[in-house]
C-alpha cells in the first residue's frame, strides 16, 4: 500500500496541469491496485476539500461528487471510511462543513459523547456537537 498526498488527488480530479495531471494517472495506474490500493487518509480529504473550495472555486455540489469518486473503487482504502461518509453527507445536505463534521463523525467513532465547539453551524450538528456555553 502506498499513501496518497492531496496534490496527486487534486492532479487526478481537476487536470489543471497537463504534465503531472497524467504522470498522477500513470502512477496511481500502475501502483494502486486492489491487491496493493493506494491509502487516503483524513488529513489528505480535508486538504483536497480546502484546495477544491479556496483554490478551484468549486461549489458544494462538486466538491461532494469529487469526493464521492475517491470513495469509490477498490484500488484504494480511505482513513475512517465510515467516518469520512457521514461527514461527506452531513456536507453534501449543507448540515456542516467536511471538516467539521469529519472531526465530530471521528470522535464519535472514538468514544466521545460529543465534540464541545464554539462553531455555531458546526453545533447544528447537535448529535456529535455541543457548544462551549
Amino acid at each position: 500500500m502506498i499513501g496518497l498526498d492531496s496534490n496527486v488527488l487534486v492532479r487526478l480530479l481537476v487536470g489543471d496541469d497537463p504534465g503531472q495531471s497524467e504522470r498522477a494517472r500513470r502512477f496511481v495506474d500502475r501502483r494502486c491496485t486492489p491487491e496493493s490500493p493506494g491509502f487516503i487518509n483524513c488529513v489528505v480529504l480535508a486538504e483536497v476539500v480546502w484546495v477544491l473550495s479556496a483554490c478551484y472555486g468549486y461549489p458544494r455540489s462538486e466538491i461532494a461528487n469529487a469526493l464521492d469518486s475517491l470513495l469509490a473503487g477498490q484500488d484504494r482504502v480511505i482513513e475512517a471510511y465510515d467516518d469520512v461518509r457521514a461527514a461527506l453527507d452531513d456536507y453534501r445536505s449543507g448540515r456542516a462543513e467536511f471538516v467539521d463534521s469529519l472531526i465530530g463523525h471521528i470522535n464519535r467513532t472514538r468514544g466521545c459523547e460529543a465534540t464541545a465547539t464554539f462553531d455555531r453551524r458546526a453545533a447544528k450538528l447537535d448529535e456529535i456537537f455541543m457548544m462551549v456555553q
